[in-house]
């Protein structure tokens, strides 16, 4: 970036967190969202890290035009006390900016204009299948709304939700789609050696409950029959719904050509992709839904369930089946192995679909939301809300 650009670009802090460790959709949509805004020359992009032991593999994350912003501060101490008071400030990690925006649920106090991103309100629909650490996000989501924060989702389907939930205004909840995660140029023959299957079903995500994988083996089970050479294949990180996984596999009659891989990196990933005959993406609840377009993008054809936002993310370009209807996924299963014929016309589909969803774009379009943010500043704090913006009081 040239000096005179630098000298009007607005200075924008990004929390990284999600960057590190096992990387997860909210990772790989923070890591991808990070470079989009750093190649832009109207923004000065700093990332920073609510972490104590994290704080040394930050840097090797960012994209180098980025900026780290961090200090040793144990992320539990930051977030029991922005339960309650506004303290500390963001402040205190990436020194003055205009607008913090902060990537995954926790908006912290500061002086500048926060953003918010809502990624999914699985803590409050479906509170039973979240972790422990998602608990506290209704309470700390008030508290940022109270102190003025706009909400950005990443689908109708979720600014809806949050309307609803949370009594905001729909002009304090602004959409903006993100791109699609980079997918293509797989090694069709490294992933089906990966699997250890040359035709195989594949699902992508964590072992965690509402991504309904207990149900995906029982549907791939009773499909299984029709197709001896046919494998179901998981991979993604270990996570709380691994017991429930491993009793679904353990009860199923065709248990032993069922292989979860664990975590993989982004390189097998996608070579996982390219040898595979069909994504299943049974999730019991999405606000996006990453992995169907990863499909797309590859030329993979998908069956999902018509959760939440994947009818709206989606469109046409993927069969969907009801939300815990084993029966129903069963039978799509089935089907759609063994008609070639229509896996080509949700390949073609699918093509077209990703199309819509583009990072330059999705970068654009906070740029512009975080110019209007800084515009309704007052003082360097944004303006607090009235009693007329809604129900957002903790």
């Amino acid at each position: 970036m040239a000096d005179h650009d630098r000298a009007r670009a607005l200075p924008v802090a990004l929390d990284a967190t999600p960057l590190l460790g096992q990387r997860t959709g909210i990772g790989h949509w923070t890591d991808a969202t990070l470079r989009a805004l750093a190649a832009r020359d109207d923004l000065d992009v700093r990332a920073y890290a609510v972490t104590r032991r994290g704080r040394d593999a930050l840097v090797p994350a960012l994209p180098p035009a980025v900026a780290p912003a961090t200090r040793r501060f144990p992320a539990q101490v930051a977030l029991r006390s922005w339960r309650h008071v506004d303290r500390p400030r963001v402040e205190h990690w990436t020194g003055e900016v205009d607008v913090v925006h902060a990537t995954c649920f926790v908006g912290p106090p500061s002086r500048a204009g926060v953003v918010v991103t809502v990624h999914d309100l699985a803590f409050a629909r479906l509170p039973d299948l979240c972790g422990p650490g998602s608990r506290h996000y209704p309470r700390l989501l008030r508290r940022a709304l109270a102190r003025g924060a706009t909400v950005h989702t990443v689908s109708d389907t979720v600014a809806r939700e949050v309307r609803e939930v949370f009594g905001v205004p729909a002009e304090r909840v602004v959409r903006v789609y993100p791109g699609v995660l980079p997918s293509q140029g797989g090694d069709p023959a490294a992933g089906r050696q990966a699997a250890g299957a040359d035709r195989y079903v594949l699902a992508l995500g964590q072992l965690e409950p509402r991504k309904g994988l207990p149900a995906l083996v029982r549907a791939f089970d009773a499909a299984a029959g029709a197709d001896a050479r046919m494998r179901l294949v998981l991979a993604g990180p270990d996570g709380p719904d691994r017991p429930r996984v491993e009793r679904a596999i353990a009860a199923a009659c065709h248990g032993d050509r069922v292989r979860w891989l664990g975590y993989v990196p982004d390189r097998t990933r996608r070579d996982l992709l390219a040898g595979s005959t069909l994504l299943a993406y049974p999730s019991l609840y999405e606000g996006f839904g990453h992995p169907p377009l990863e499909a797309m993008s590859a030329g993979v054809p998908v069956r999902s369930t018509a959760c939440c936002a994947l009818p709206e993310v989606l469109g046409e370009a993927a069969r969907l089946v009801p939300v815990g209807d084993d029966e129903a996924l069963a039978h799509g299963l089935e089907l759609l192995l063994k008609d070639d014929a229509a896996r080509d016309e949700l390949v073609s589909r699918g093509f077209e679909r990703v199309r819509h969803f583009d990072w330059n774009r999705s970068a654009g379009e906070l740029v512009a939301l975080y110019q209007r943010i800084e515009e309704r500043a007052v003082g360097g704090r944004l303006q607090r809300p009235t009693a007329s913006d809604g129900n957002v009081a903790s």
